[in-house]
C-alpha cells in the first residue's frame, strides 16, 4: 500500500513512540535474570561453537525444541554478549514493539481494502466508516497489554516475540499479494512464514487465519482466489505441526499419566481455556506466571457449560453476520490461533497448568483489533469529532495498560521475585514452591525443604519435588532419606534421568558403590549428553578401582566442555593410579590454568615432582599450595619435607614451624620440626620438639630414637 512521504514520516514517528513506551513499560525487566527453563534455551556450552550452530539446525534434540532460527538467535546473542541477560531482554522488547508496528500496518492495509469482491457493490457498509485511529490504538494496546508481559519479559519466550515479527511480516506481505496478485509479494510472504515456523511452530495457524480475514473482508472464501495460493502454506504448517507434536511427546516429555485425556476431556479443557483467556484479556487482573491446574471431570455437568456457551456465542454471532462479520471473524481468529494450546495436542506446560499468558500472544490480535475498531468507530462516527479526540482515547486506554505492564514486569526482575509473586497469588502453586526451593538449596537447605514439603502437600505425585527434596536431604547429610526421596521420584517417573543421577550420589555417600554405578549408567543411558552423570560415573569407577574406564568418562566430558577444572583434576588422579604421572601432571596443570588457586592440583604436582626427584619444582608447587591454603598444616608439612630432602634445612624448619603452629598436637610435625632444627644446629630446640613429640605419641619409635640420640650425645638436656 503506497503512502505519502508525510504519511510514512508519521508512521515512523509512531513506531518510535511505540518503541519508547514499550521500553519504558518493561524497564523493571531489563536486567531480569534467568527463570525456570531459561538455561535450557540459552545456548548450552557444547553448542557455542560453529559446530554447535550446525547441530542446532541438523540435530533434533540438540536444543530444548527444534526451533533452529530461534536458537540461532540465542547462539548469536551468547557469542556477542556472553552471560549478560540485558541484550536478550532489550531484543525481546524491541521485537514486541516491531510486532505492534506491523500489526498497525496490517490494520491500515485492511482499513483501505474493499470488503467485497462483487462489482459495483459499495466497498464499505454505511455503518463502517474509515477508522483512522484504529490501527494505532490497536498497536498501542497490543504493545502495552499486561497479558503479554510473560511473553516479552521471559527470555524463553523470545520464541514468541521473534516468531511474532515473522508471522506478522508474512501476513502483511501476503495481504499485499492478495491486493495486487503479484508473485513478487507471494514469495517473501512464504519465506517469512517459514522463518516464523522455524522460530515457533504455533505460527502454523497463519494460513487458516488469513482465510478468516478474507471471509471478513468479502463475505465468502473463494477456493481458486483465496485457498489455492495458500496450499504451500498449509503444507508447511502441517509438516511443522506434526513434527512439533512428535517432539513435544518424544523429546520434551509431554506424555504419561499427566497427559492421558479422552476426547471429551480435551473438549472440556478447550472450552474452559478459551473463556479464561478472554477474561484475562478483557480484565487483566491477578495475572501470574503459573495458574492453578483445574481438575477435568466429565461427570461434572457444569464443566460442559464452557464449550456449550462458546458454541452458543459463535451461533449468535453467525446470526448477526448480516450486520457485521467482524465479531464472528475475531472470535474465529482467536480460537484458531489458540488451537495449538487448547489441549487437542499435548504440550509440556500442561503438567503445571492448562493455561498460560504466553499462549495467547498472537491470538490476542483478533480481539484487540475488534475492540479497538469498535472504540475507533464510536469516536469517529460523528462528523465533527475534534482532531484531538482519537489521541485522547488512545491515551485514556493505553496509559492504564502501560502502568499495569510496568507493575507486572517487576515480577520478572529475578527468579526469586517471580516465584514469590506466584505463591502470593496462589499459595498452593506447587511448581513455584519447588522452583523457589531450588534457588535456596545451597544456602539454606532447611528452608528449601520446607517449600518442597508444601509443594508435595499440594501435589504428592510431583517427581521433580521428590527429587529436589532428596537433594536438600543430601545437603543436610541425611543420605538414607535422600535415597528414598529419589527412589520415589523414579517410581513416579522411571525415565527421570536427573533423579537416577542424584540417587547415585546418595548411594555413593552410603558406600553402596555398585548400586551407585548402576544408577549413573541408567542416567547416562537416558541422557547421553549429561555431563554430570558422566563425571559422577567416572568418580564412582575411580573409587571402585576402575581408573581406566573412569578416565575414559572424564575425557568424554572434557571433549564436550574443556572448561571443567574439577574433571581435569579427577582425570589426573585416575592417570596417577594408572602409573602415568606425566599425563596426570598435564591435567593438574590444566586445572591450574582454569583455577589458579586450586590447592589440590598444586599438592599433586608437588608430589609428582618430588617422586621424580625434581625437588626444586616440588618446593615451588608446595609453596603455591601453602599460599592458597595458609591454614593447612599438610601444605607446610609437604613443603618442609621437600625442603628437607633438598638439603635446605632452614626453609624446612620454617615450614615445619608453621605446621606446628597450625597443628600443635601433631607428633609428626613436632618430630620433623625437630629433625630440621637438629640439621640446622639448633640442638636444644630440636630436643624440645622431640620431647614434645614423645609426649604426644609415646609409641612413636622415631621420635624416641631422635630424642635418645641427642641426649646420648650429651646435647639437648633431659
Amino acid at each position: 500500500m503506497k503512502t505519502s512521504s508525510g504519511g510514512t514520516r508519521t508512521a515512523w514517528l509512531l513506531f518510535a513512540a511505540l518503541l519508547a513506551v514499550t521500553l519504558a513499560a518493561y524497564q523493571p525487566a531489563w536486567n531480569g535474570g534467568l527463570l525456570w527453563d531459561d538455561e535450557a534455551h540459552v545456548t548450552r556450552p557444547e553448542l557455542r561453537t560453529l559446530d554447535g550452530l550446525a547441530r542446532i539446525w541438523i540435530e533434533p534434540g540438540a536444543t530444548q525444541q527444534y526451533y533452529p532460527l530461534l536458537h540461532s538467535t540465542f547462539w548469536v546473542l551468547h557469542r556477542l554478549f556472553g552471560d549478560s541477560t540485558l541484550p536478550y531482554h532489550l531484543l525481546s522488547i524491541t521485537l514486541h514493539a516491531i510486532s505492534a508496528f506491523l500489526f498497525a500496518l496490517i490494520l491500515r492495509q485492511l482499513n483501505g481494502v474493499p470488503r467485497t469482491i462483487s462489482p459495483g457493490q459499495d466497498p464499505r457498509p454505511a455503518d463502517e466508516p474509515r477508522r483512522t485511529c484504529w490501527p494505532w490504538l490497536a498497536a498501542f494496546v497490543f504493545a502495552l497489554h499486561p497479558v503479554h508481559v510473560e511473553s516479552v519479559a521471559w527470555i524463553t519466550e523470545l520464541k514468541n516475540t521473534q516468531s511474532g515479527v515473522f508471522f506478522l511480516a508474512a501476513a502483511l506481505a501476503y495481504l499485499r499479494f492478495d491486493n495486487d496478485r503479484r508473485a513478487s509479494m507471494w514469495l517473501p510472504a512464504f519465506g517469512l512464514f517459514v522463518c516464523a515456523l522455524l522460530s515457533k511452530s504455533v505460527t502454523a495457524t497463519l494460513p487458516a487465519l488469513l482465510l478468516v480475514v478474507f471471509w471478513w473482508q468479502r463475505g465468502r472464501v473463494d477456493l481458486r482466489r483465496d485457498a489455492l495460493p495458500l496450499a504451500p502454506f498449509f503444507a508447511a504448517a502441517a509438516l511443522s505441526g506434526a513434527f512439533t507434536v512428535w517432539a513435544e511427546r518424544t523429546l520434551i516429555g509431554a506424555r504419561g499419566s499427566g497427559f492421558e485425556f479422552t476426547v471429551v476431556d480435551r473438549v472440556l479443557i478447550a472450552g474452559r481455556a478459551v473463556w479464561f483467556y478472554l477474561g484475562s484479556l478483557v480484565w487483566p487482573a491477578n495475572l501470574t506466571f503459573v495458574y492453578p491446574r483445574w481438575t477435568v471431570d466429565p461427570s461434572a455437568w457444569w464443566q460442559y457449560l464452557y464449550p456449550l456457551a462458546l458454541v452458543a456465542l459463535a451461533g449468535g454471532l453467525w446470526a448477526l453476520r448480516g450486520r457485521s462479520r467482524a465479531p464472528l471473524a475475531a472470535l474465529l481468529f482467536y480460537c484458531i490461533a489458540l488451537a495449538p494450546a487448547l489441549g487437542f495436542v499435548n504440550v509440556y506446560p500442561f503438567r503445571f497448568s492448562f493455561v498460560a499468558d504466553h499462549f495467547q500472544y498472537l491470538a490476542s490480535l483478533g480481539i484487540i483489533a475488534l475492540v479497538s475498531g469498535g472504540v475507533a468507530w464510536l469516536v469517529e462516527r460523528r462528523p465533527r469529532t475534534p482532531g484531538w479526540a482519537p489521541l485522547a482515547v488512545i491515551a485514556f486506554i493505553v496509559v492504564p495498560l502501560g502502568v499495569l505492564t510496568h507493575a507486572q514486569s517487576r515480577d520478572y526482575a529475578d527468579a526469586e521475585t517471580l516465584y514469590r509473586a506466584t505463591i502470593a497469588r496462589d499459595p498452593r502453586s506447587w511448581m513455584a514452591h519447588n522452583n523457589l526451593a531450588v534457588l535456596m538449596l545451597r544456602e539454606s537447605p532447611e528452608r528449601a525443604l520446607g517449600h518442597l514439603e508444601q509443594a508435595l502437600r499440594a501435589n504428592p505425585s510431583y517427581p521433580e519435588a521428590h527429587n529436589n527434596r532428596g537433594l536438600a536431604l543430601q545437603l543436610l547429610e541425611r543420605f538414607e532419606e535422600a535415597e528414598a526421596a529419589h527412589a520415589e521420584a523414579l517410581r513416579l517417573e522411571p525415565t527421570f534421568a536427573e533423579a537416577h543421577n542424584n540417587r547415585g550420589t546418595a548411594l555413593q555417600k552410603l558406600n553402596r558403590l555398585a548400586e551407585a554405578e548402576a544408577a549413573y549408567r541408567e542416567a547416562l543411558r537416558l541422557r547421553p549428553e549429561s555431563l554430570q552423570a558422566r563425571v559422577n560415573l567416572g568418580n564412582v569407577l575411580l573409587e571402585s578401582g576402575a581408573p581406566e574406564e573412569a578416565a575414559s568418562h572424564y575425557r568424554a566430558a572434557l571433549a564436550i566442555d574443556p572448561g571443567l577444572a574439577d574433571v581435569h583434576f579427577t582425570l589426573g588422579a585416575a592417570l596417577e593410579r594408572l602409573g602415568r604421572p606425566e599425563e596426570a601432571a598435564a591435567e593438574y596443570n590444566a586445572t591450574l590454568r582454569l583455577q589458579p588457586a586450586a590447592a589440590d592440583a598444586q599438592a599433586r604436582l608437588g608430589a609428582i615432582a618430588e617422586e621424580a626427584g625434581r625437588l626444586d619444582d616440588a618446593v615451588s608447587h608446595y609453596e603455591a599450595w601453602a599460599r592458597s591454603e595458609p591454614q593447612s598444616p599438610a601444605a607446610f608439612m609437604a613443603l618442609g619435607n621437600a625442603c628437607y630432602r633438598a638439603g635446605d634445612y632452614a626453609r624446612a624448619a620454617a615450614a615445619y614451624e608453621s605446621a606446628v603452629r597450625l597443628a600443635p598436637d601433631s607428633p609428626d610435625a613436632r618430630n620433623n620440626y625437630g629433625a630440621a632444627l637438629e640439621r640446622s644446629g639448633r640442638i636444644d630446640e630440636a630436643a624440645a620438639q622431640y620431647r614434645e613429640a614423645v609426649r604426644l605419641a609415646p609409641e612413636s619409635a622415631g621420635a624416641r630414637a631422635n630424642l635418645a640420640r641427642v641426649q646420648k650425645e650429651g646435647r639437648g638436656g633431659r
